[in-house]
Formats: C-alpha cells, structure tokens, sequence
C-alpha cells in the first residue's frame, strides 16, 4: 500500500519541522507549508489524505481554508484535524461546524497528533485502497459497486450508492446537508437542500433489513449521520 499523503498547514518553523520529521519516520508522505493560499494551492494540485491544519497562519487563515476545502468537491471528503491556540468552546465549535473533523489544542504532545491522525487512517485506508468498506452490519464493495447488509444483497441507485459510501467513509461524523450536497452532487450543483432528504429517504428504506435498526442518525437542526448498527 503507498504512503498516506499528509499536508500539513502549520506556520511554526520549529513544530512544523519536528511533525514533518515525526510523521516522515511513521511513513508518511509530508508536505508542509505555513500559509494558507499556498496550503489550498497544494490540496488542489495532489489531494492529501489527510490535512493538519493550524488555525493562526500566514495568508488566508485556517479556518477560511477549512470552509474552502469543504466547498470544493475535490477535497471536501479529506479528513482535517485543527491546531489552535484557542480554548474557549465557542471557537473550538466553530472549527468543527466549519467541517474540521477534529482538533488539538496547543501546547499538545505530537504523539497524541500521531495518535489521532492514526485512528483517521484506520478507518479511510480501505476507502483509499479500494477495499470493501465495514461499518457495523453495512459492507460496501467499491470496485464491484455493492453493497451487502447481513449478507444479504442491496439494491441501490447510484445516488443513493455515493451517498452511502460517503457516510461509511466518515462513519460517527455528522454532516449538514450543505456538505452532503457539496460531498456528494458537487458544489457546482443547482440541487436544493431539500432534495437531500429525499435521497435521505431512499436510501434508509434500500438499507432496511427486517429486524436491524435504521443506522441513518438524524441530528435535529444539524444533519445526518451513519452509525454503526
């Protein structure tokens, strides 16, 4: 299997050269930069892995740069985990509602960054290697597009089908409509948010299983989210 592909946005000489050395003996495939139209820049040109992406940085700050990689279709599946400085609950709900999957407040220890960035892996490598994706009784076969709840065979429309693997990928994580839109159609489509729901639907009544329970969480005023039944 080749390197994980990590961008790390971090504008602190002394840390950044310590992660990318850290990250580098892990086996990791780092690049590194402190600013962030030059971080949205390199996402563009090699779509990471997975980013770490400091809040405080030169240029764009980290977490417009985090909106924008929400935005754009071609990173918006791209695990980030946030650097900041700043402790107050509000600030750190505000990175994760922005689309940061997680964050560490500093001063933190880099094996616990290892650590997290880890159990990211863990859990996206078989996406990225187009192997069959496991989240509770739900298996999902990425290269013969099909999917399998208690063994049994499930029929699904190819919306339905993307919109499944995008939740298996980050299962446990909530998303708005807004990403599902963006992660799923794209964010240059004209589909309404309402038309999430329908899919929603669909695919709720395509994965049903006599006696299972509906693994689709709805989170009031926030989105959807796959649990593992």
């Amino acid at each position: 299997m080749s390197a994980a592909k990590l961008l790390l946005v971090e504008d602190d000489p002394a840390l950044s050269e310590l992660l990318e050395y850290r990250f580098q003996n892990e086996g990791y495939a780092v690049r590194c930069t402190g600013d962030g139209d030059e971080a949205l820049v390199l996402a563009a040109e090699e779509v990471p892995d997975l980013i770490i992406l400091d809040w405080m940085i030169e240029g764009t700050s980290g977490i417009e740069v985090c909106r924008r990689l929400r935005r754009d279709k071609g990173t918006a599946h791209v695990p980030i985990i946030m650097l900041t400085a700043r402790e107050a609950e509000d600030d750190r709900v505000r990175g994760l509602e922005t689309g940061a999957d997680d964050y560490l407040t500093k001063p933190f220890s880099p094996r616990e960054l290892l650590a997290r960035v880890a159990a990211v892996m863990r859990r996206i490598r078989p996406a990225l290697a187009g192997e069959t994706i496991e989240v509770g009784d739900l298996r999902l076969d990425p290269v013969a597009h099909k999917v399998q709840r208690r063994g049994r065979a499930l029929q699904l429309g190819p919306t339905e089908y993307r919109l499944l693997k995008f939740f298996m990928e980050s299962p446990g994580r909530v998303f708005s409509r807004g990403q599902l839109l963006d992660g799923v159609w794209g964010t240059g489509s004209d589909i309404e948010l309402r038309t999430v729901d329908v899919h929603i639907r669909r695919l709720r009544k395509a994965i049903g299983v006599d006696g299972a329970k509906d693994p689709i969480r709805t989170v009031r005023s926030a989105g959807y989210a796959l649990e593992a039944s």
